[in-house]
């Protein structure tokens, strides 16, 4: 359990508010009816190979698309153990079920609105605040989640493009892949190297409080990745316990892909896998957008259409991205919202609860 947690709501607190998050305008709602009418056109269009494409969906055994479930069952399982592993060593103490449990709601929450991640981190900081999770730690690990995740996505790009070659129309990709890649490697070794120095930490720890004074959200922040860190340093210093939670999230985007893998063993397509982990990642990307719940439409013709562009049949292709999206974004909705509903009812009694005893 964190030191510094403060009520269970966070009252009176002023940096234990969850982030913040507007409510949806009628715009988002237009630009998802948009986008997902769009993708009916093109549906409608391709009614031909739409049809080619449920007819190979018929035939997948059901062990195999089994499989599937249970490679992305296990993917959200390792973002549920990346969170409760920076939640412990934040100093936090919630057991792996109730982290996996938000974990699971949360991404029903991200899957049923536009711009629905916003509202899903709003959730889980709320219900972390609950569980007596300081609001620094809270709002740090989900920073801290977001940022390995992002790295470990931008990983899978790299080796996909690397492993493709530079021949053809993906060379330019892969230059601009390259170019980034040695941009980061320098810019982080490089702050690595001027770390040593004593002069240069403390005047990019000043440079840093700075920024966090004219913006008290970042100020929380700041404060969150410094008890994270300080946490994590007391019991091992150096970049090696940092590895474990980069592990984890390199193993949630690599299960989700052997989840596609295995969707197109039932189907009974080849795939060729550089361009498949590019698609995959570029596909990942777009839907991060959240223009649409859950990258609806977006994630459908996104991949579909790189896929073909990477060697599959559109038929091949339709019925490969609406199996993996069946298994992937469709089956764990119902689980997350199953979970949403009980940790609600759970804060409610709890909630009563606490007002109850005072007057006992």
């Amino acid at each position: 359990m964190a030191d510094d947690a403060g009520g269970p709501d966070g009252a009176g607190d002023p940096v234990s508010r969850p982030p913040a998050v507007r409510a949806l305008r009628p715009g988002w709602w237009l630009v998802s009816a948009v986008i997902v009418s769009a993708a009916a056109v093109v549906a409608v269009n391709r009614r031909h190979d739409l049809v080619l494409a449920l007819r190979l969906m018929g035939a997948v055994p059901p062990g195999r698309l089994g499989l599937a479930a249970l490679l992305e069952a296990l993917s959200l399982v390792c973002t549920a153990a990346m969170q409760w592993w920076l939640l412990r060593a934040g100093g936090a103490r919630l057991r792996f079920g109730r982290v996996a449990a938000m974990v699971m709601a949360a991404n029903a929450v991200a899957g049923a609105l536009p711009a629905g991640a916003a509202f899903a981190a709003a959730w889980l900081f709320r219900q972390l605040r609950r569980r007596r999770v300081s609001p620094v730690l809270a709002g740090a690990v989900l920073a801290v989640s977001g940022v390995m995740s992002g790295l470990a996505l931008f990983s899978l790009l790299v080796a996909g493009v690397l492993a493709g070659g530079g021949a053809g129309s993906a060379a330019g990709l892969r230059a601009a892949v390259l170019w980034l890649t040695a941009a980061l490697v320098s810019v982080t070794a490089g702050t690595v190297a001027l770390a040593h120095f004593p002069p240069v930490r403390r005047r990019a720890w000043r440079a840093w409080r700075r920024i966090g004074v004219r913006s008290p959200r970042m100020w929380s922040v700041e404060d969150g990745l410094s008890h994270l860190v300080r946490h994590v340093r007391a019991k091992q210093p150096g970049v090696r316990p940092w590895l474990m939670p980069f592990a984890l999230a390199v193993s949630n985007w690599v299960l989700d892909v052997a989840c596609l893998g295995a969707c197109a063993w039932g189907l009974g397509i080849a795939l060729p896998w550089p361009g498949t982990m590019v698609a995959y990642v570029l596909t990942q990307l777009a839907g991060a957008l959240r223009l649409t719940p859950g990258g609806l439409g977006i994630v459908e013709t996104g991949l579909a259409a790189l896929l073909v562009f990477y060697g599959l049949r559109v038929d091949q292709a339709i019925a490969l991205t609406l199996l993996y999206r069946i298994a992937s974004y469709w089956a764990p909705q119902p689980i997350g919202w199953a979970s949403w509903l009980g940790l609600t009812v759970a804060s409610h009694r709890r909630a009563r609860t606490e007002r109850r005893e005072p007057e006992t």
